[in-house]
């Protein structure tokens, strides 16, 4: 087979996935959405540190109490979405949104606090509504690259805005780019409500069966998926910090930058390969390797291309896992309760990320860097090995005729 044979193939997938109505304008938006509410957290960091001259501890009370909003938030947000539709969440958020951006920069270091908790209650639910859109838009046979796109979309806006806030930060005032900040996220709300994606198919739509409740599909297969997914952002956090912190103690921090984009970048490769496999790979398996491939990657610390090279295939493992694991999700969650569902998805992975920096901190502040990623990716192996029995039993369980 010839290599261009070979490249059509892989490309058929995401030819069809682009070609659904929707999904190819849903995934510019989100692209350009995420960007603005990736920038948030520096944003408000530096607005602490430099503005308010505060100390980073403090900056991170700002940020940890947002964190706990945005995990609040998510899942009742995604309630509300499945009862009342999308146009009513997204310009209540907006709204808020806007006041919150629009007064934070102006608040003194106690109110911010507050106000910081109730901005992340009320953020802009893009990563979700993107997630539950695409489940509406792509019929199953097509999510996996769709999901793919979306997962590789993501990682496209972190590199993007967070490094956007620092760089406006700097030139401007941490004050200026909260406004900014503000206002593209503002943007991207009313972007939402216009275009309106579907958060549920023609044929769901019509089907006016009662709302399911959730202890029939909050299932044990669907929190493992949800522990999953808060292990696999654990173990991106704590890898972040771990980066960091290796470069900092061998004299390389000035190439941190590069190292984090590389790292990216392999996340992309990675998110690719996934979409266009002829065989889906489970959650568990995908985050079992993520975190196997995490522990060792501390031993390349000596010099920074070491370092990059080490990451490799842990980093290629990163959009792959994300995208399984909000694939499961829309296939375990009823179509009644799936924003709900991805709300819950959303939270998972917003406590693993707040848990996994300051585990790896608190790792390495008591031996060394490369610690960091051997503590994280070991917590997360571990989630693997207790998950890993359920999938198990369920790629056992015989077929049980459906009668008709």
């Amino acid at each position: 087979m010839s290599p261009e044979v070979r490249t059509d193939m892989k490309l058929t997938p995401y030819r069809q996935a682009l070609g659904l109505p929707g999904i190819r304008p849903l995934l510019l938006i989100a692209v350009l959405a995420r960007v603005p509410v990736t920038a948030a957290g520096i944003t408000l960091t530096l607005h602490v540190v430099l503005d308010l001259e505060r100390g980073y501890a403090a900056a991170g009370l700002v940020g940890g109490a947002m964190t706990v909003g945005t995990a609040i938030g998510a899942p009742l947000l995604g309630r509300l979405v499945d009862r009342h539709g999308l146009r009513p969440v997204i310009a209540v958020t907006t709204v808020a949104e806007a006041i919150f951006w629009a007064v934070a920069q102006a608040l003194p270091y106690p109110v911010l606090l507050v106000a910081a908790f109730f901005g992340g209650l009320l953020t802009l639910p893009v990563f979700s509504v993107v997630r539950q859109s695409i489940a509406a838009l792509a019929p199953e046979a097509h999510r996996r690259p769709a999901y793919a796109l979306d997962s590789m979309s993501v990682e496209l806006s972190f590199m993007i805005g967070p490094a956007l806030a620092v760089f406006l930060s700097t030139a401007l005032s941490p004050r200026v780019t909260m406004l900014a900040v503000g206002s593209g996220i503002v943007l991207s709300g009313i972007t939402l409500f216009l275009f309106n994606p579907p958060v549920r198919t023609a044929a769901e739509q019509a089907t006016t069966a009662a709302p399911v409740r959730r202890r029939e599909w909050l299932t044990p297969r669907l929190v493992g998926v949800l522990a999953v997914s808060a292990a696999a952002t654990l173990v991106l956090g704590g890898t972040d910090v771990a980066v960091v912190a290796v470069l900092r103690e061998s004299g390389q921090v000035a190439w941190t930058g590069l190292v984090l984009a590389v790292w990216a970048a392999y996340s992309l490769v990675g998110g690719f390969a996934y979409g266009s496999a002829s065989r889906p790979v489970p959650p568990v398996g995908l985050m079992g390797g993520l975190a196997l491939c995490t522990i060792p990657v501390g031993l390349g610390g000596g010099q920074w291309w070491l370092l990059a090279i080490a990451l490799l295939p842990a980093g290629a493992l990163c959009a792959p896992t994300i995208a399984a694991t909000a694939d499961a999700v829309s296939r375990l969650a009823p179509a009644s309760a799936r924003g709900e569902a991805m709300g819950l998805h959303g939270s998972a992975m917003t406590v693993g990320i707040a848990l996994g920096a300051p585990l790896a901190g608190a790792v390495i502040d008591a031996s060394s860097p490369a610690w960091g990623f051997a503590a994280t990716g070991a917590v997360g192996a571990l989630v693997a090995l207790l998950a890993l029995p359920a999938e198990l039993r369920r790629r056992r369980a015989p077929l049980v005729p459906v009668e008709v």
